[in-house]
């Protein structure tokens, strides 16, 4: 069995800044959901509630430092990400051009299991407009963070998305929609690891 890497596993799939802001965000993502539903306990929205065994903070004072301090990591690290990838180039590339008919295409692929992963350096787009989707949800879920935290401070931005209410709702449901992201990204790792080893060293 030869050791040697081809040319095309020599390249780096994944640049070092795009590995440490991954790492990061999924701290900051595992930090504000656990916190985030111990906080959701304390004032449900729905008819149900979340096992404490499931949460962070212990109790609500814990919780709401937790949030606040995985809010920053969160907030900061995904800036970064967001102007990293638009100023070296990388989000028109690897984002770009969307085509719902390719996208329609790739969907049933993926659900027949025969949607490709042969070249990690390129999206398909399933995974672009998956990870577009991801983008917007975190603003969205950054936004109706800051008018939860400082209702009065931002009235503009708690008037575009409804009011204190509704940005409880919209918060809640970015969130819903994230941890499905990160559960279905999950699986698709664990039937492709060789994502997971290009995350970890690069290629």
């Amino acid at each position: 069995m030869s050791l040697t890497l081809t040319p095309e596993q020599r390249q780096t799939v994944h640049p070092l800044w795009l590995r440490l802001t991954h790492w990061l965000n999924a701290l900051a993502m595992l930090i504000m959901v656990t916190s985030g539903w111990r906080i959701y306990n304390a004032s449900p929205l729905f008819n149900f509630s979340f096992l404490n065994e499931l949460t962070l903070g212990g109790w609500l004072g814990g919780a709401l430092q937790w949030h606040f301090a995985g809010m920053w990591l969160f907030g900061v690290n995904g800036l970064c990400y967001l102007l990293i990838n638009l100023a070296s180039g990388r989000f028109k590339r690897k984002y770009w051009p969307l085509s719902p008919r390719q996208f329609l295409a790739d969907i049933g692929a993926a659900l027949r299991g025969r949607l490709q992963h042969a070249d990690l350096r390129h999206y398909n787009m399933v995974q672009r407009v998956a990870y577009l989707s991801v983008m917007i949800l975190g603003v969205m879920s950054a936004l109706s963070g800051l008018v939860l935290w400082k209702s009065v401070q931002f009235p503009l931005l708690r008037t575009l998305l409804g009011g204190y209410e509704a940005a409880r709702y919209i918060h809640f449901f970015a969130m819903s929609a994230l941890v499905a992201f990160v559960a279905i990204h999950l699986v698709m790792v664990a039937l492709v690891p060789r994502t997971l080893l290009a995350m970890l060293r690069g290629r």
